[in-house]
């Protein structure tokens, strides 16, 4: 019977860890700026730096937080000016793999597509905004995966985590919950009806009215100390 290694278990409850981190820094108990203390967080979670080291590394790497040389890990902030110039990016490449989608648009994403839709409105209904968000990401994704374009995927990628920590929480707002999936309905009729240019139109447009929504609560973040 395999047994696991020292480096097997780091890993393992590093993930674990990670999930945990997450969670505190979307609901906001971590917010933007501050800085994360090794030893507070091995203390608090019952386990050596070991692990907790290697949960910010994933975390750097998705975007969430940032280290500074000499000073620590913090989590990361963006300013109005950074997420906007974000946002027009994100808008530019998601039509286009709006468009793209339509000429490699199968049976199989129809249903793959509906599946998302329909789990979204049932997270609408029960209001759960942590659910909405991660199918939401799902919904993007698999545009990105049938637009058949590497480049524009891991840019796309790029752009999201980014801006995971200035979203996350307004996807709480049933309204907005339903708006947006709305929004990914008219996506989804354009890419089937093969009509490219109201799939890209529609791709944007999507994203600019998230952008909307999420400037009408913004608040520019402390710049770190």
């Amino acid at each position: 019977m395999p047994t696991s290694t020292p480096s097997t278990r780091v890993t393992g409850l590093s993930h674990a860890i990670v999930t945990e981190l997450k969670q505190l820094i979307y609901t906001g108990e971590f917010k933007p700026g501050e800085r994360l203390n090794e030893a507070a967080l091995a203390l608090r979670m019952g386990t050596s730096r070991g692990p907790i080291r290697e949960a910010i590394k994933v975390l750097a790497g998705l975007g969430i937080v940032t280290a500074v040389v000499n000073r620590g890990v913090y989590v990361r902030q963006l300013s109005l000016r950074e997420m906007l110039e974000i946002y027009e990016l994100r808008a530019l490449v998601f039509g286009y793999a709006a468009d793209r989608a339509c000429e490699h648009f199968t049976e199989e994403h129809k249903a793959q597509f509906e599946t998302l839709l329909a789990a979204m409105d049932a997270a609408c209904d029960a209001e759960d905004g942590t659910l909405y968000y991660e199918l939401n990401l799902q919904f993007h994704a698999l545009i990105l995966v049938i637009s058949n374009n590497r480049r524009a995927h891991q840019a796309y990628d790029d752009y999201v985590k980014e801006l995971h920590l200035v979203r996350r929480k307004y996807f709480n707002v049933p309204g907005n919950m339903r708006r947006s999936n709305v929004e990914h309905r008219a996506i989804f009729d354009a890419i089937v009806a093969s009509n490219r240019s109201r799939a890209r139109a529609a791709a944007e447009k999507h994203v600019h009215l998230g952008r909307a929504r999420l400037l009408a609560n913004f608040e520019e973040p402390a710049k770190i100390p």
